[in-house]
């Protein structure tokens, strides 16, 4: 039977290595460390965590405890690592990393169907093969990749601004226009978000003094603005913080500008204005136009609640400037992580756009499955969009184009519910509800056979 090769021993390439090698497949794992460096990574475990040791909350109410959830009962080999090294964390999974990472190594490394080789690939196989090389894809392999994909869909690194739910913004001092009333019927294709003179002052300040999160050593092209891969940074995507710093006035004669517009609240011309696009079909999900930050989490949710209409908004994505080497999945991938135009050559974890510990180990899985599937010619699983890994799937293979950005989970990728609950809470119960039974109807319509650790 032909085997599988998998590039990149991240948590995506060893949770699609796992899966893959329990269903009988013969694995071939490539990771580049420790021979050669990610200028992220510290050791040369599988899965190390780069970043945070927490892999976000464990509570069904939560976006990220429902996909862990969904993982579990999927027989994920990365969530039972992290509930065996999990520390106190309140309703969290926090992992002792080292040994999180450790006990991946030697789950990855002592199974029967699985050669682990340390050596770096620098051109895509030929054969059935997963690339989860992740967001610091090695020159070579990217440049591999841009043969195949073309170099318009390979991005090298992120200018990702935040994205709110459409329920929490306030549409008493909100309203939906687009300038000079272009856009769908009356109403317009934006929400905009008015400021008067002193809330624009101070909203201003307020981003000047901000705190900001620490570039690392291997971002330092972002600091100097060069051109990187297929993208120039700063001129034509600078940090709203950093345009802040360059005159009182530079938001509100750039993105915050108001020209084109009237509120129909007060009829008159608002001072400066935020605007928000809608972000996905069920109009669920809104972004902030043109506020692209490297603001931290805590400081961006603080200022951008100064912002009329956003006091209450709840953010599913904070927005970041980092490098990450991502596809432009809506055009090249299928729902099941393949390529349109190879069909035995996958992708896992955030090369694919999907962001979070969680998100990188779900596209792992589903790209080791379908791999295994395809190799033994079966034909490729599609989780139910109403279940986290399905709606995670299907963002990022069929999102608008013109304005992809990775994604986390949340409850606004999810199909709306028919009569939607006022209450929060009841909304994502039902939610959850919703997609574990119908995870639990796909298992058995699939015939999915999950085998121990």
């Amino acid at each position: 039977m032909e085997e599988l090769i998998i590039i990149g021993g991240g948590l995506a390439g060893s949770e699609a290595a796992w899966q893959a090698a329990q269903m009988g497949i013969a694995v071939k794992l490539y990771e580049m460390r420790p021979q050669k460096s990610t200028g992220a990574h510290i050791g040369a475990n599988l899965a190390e965590l780069v970043c945070s040791n927490s892999l976000g909350s464990n509570l069904l109410d939560r976006a990220a405890g429902l996909l862990k959830e969904e993982l579990r009962r999927l027989g994920s080999l990365l969530i039972w690592c992290a509930d065996q090294t999990a520390l106190p964390a309140g309703g969290a999974l926090a992992v002792d990393r080292h040994a999180f990472s450790t006990l991946v190594t030697e789950k990855i490394s002592n199974h029967p169907n699985i050669i682990l080789i340390r050596q770096e690939v620098q051109s895509i196989p030929d054969g059935t093969v997963i690339i989860a090389s992740g967001p610091l894809t090695s020159p070579a392999l990217s440049s591999a990749l841009q043969s195949i994909t073309g170099t318009e869909n390979l991005y090298f690194y992120d200018a990702i601004a935040p994205i709110v739910t459409a329920d929490t913004i306030n549409m008493n001092i909100a309203f939906y226009a687009s300038r000079y009333g272009r856009g769908q019927q009356n109403e317009g294709d934006y929400i905009n978000c008015p400021f008067e003179k002193e809330q624009y002052l101070e909203f201003v300040q307020a981003l000047r003094t901000a705190q900001r999160i620490p570039l690392k050593e291997f971002e330092a092209e972002i600091r100097s603005g060069v051109t990187a891969g297929n993208k120039t940074f700063f001129e034509g995507c600078l940090p709203v913080e950093v345009l802040a710093e360059r005159g009182e006035m530079a938001l509100a004669f750039g993105p915050m500008r108001p020209i084109g517009l009237q509120n129909p609240h007060t009829g008159k011309r608002p001072y400066a204005i935020v605007q928000l696009r809608q972000d996905n079909v069920s109009a669920t999900l809104y972004n902030l136009v043109g506020f692209q930050t490297n603001l931290t989490f805590p400081e961006q949710r603080r200022v951008f609640r100064m912002i009329p209409g956003l006091e209450q908004a709840e953010f599913v994505r904070y927005g970041q400037m980092h490098r990450n080497t991502f596809l432009a999945s809506p055009v090249l991938l299928k729902p099941t992580l393949q390529l349109r135009k190879r069909e035995n050559l996958f992708f896992a974890g955030q090369i694919t756009g999907v962001e979070g510990y969680a998100g990188n180990i779900a596209t792992g899985l589903v790209a080791g499955m379908n791999a295994a599937r395809y190799i033994r010619g079966l034909p490729p699983l599609v989780l139910p969009p109403e279940t986290m890994i399905g709606a995670l799937c299907q963002y990022i293979t069929q999102a608008s184009i013109q304005n992809f950005q990775p994604m986390k989970a949340n409850f606004g990728i999810l199909p709306p519910l028919g009569l939607t609950p006022r209450d929060k809470g009841e909304r994502v119960r039902l939610y959850a509800q919703r997609a574990l039974e119908n995870l639990e109807r796909f298992r058995k319509e699939s015939g999915m056979v999950l085998e121990g650790k």
